[in-house]
């Protein structure tokens, strides 16, 4: 079956937990956004806000 894909942890609903916890708390919990988040808040921390 072309397209058709399984994920074990969308089965189980981890995914949507991880979803709602981020949305509650403001941090995301995947690497590339933390490492977004954290980049923006020293270059605000260290040049100020825009």
């Amino acid at each position: 079956m072309r397209g058709f894909t399984f994920s074990w942890k969308r089965f189980l609903g981890i995914t949507q937990v991880k979803q709602e916890i981020a949305r509650e708390t403001g941090i995301p919990t995947t690497r590339s956004g933390l490492e977004k988040k954290i980049g923006s808040a020293i270059l605000k921390a260290l040049f100020g806000k825009k």
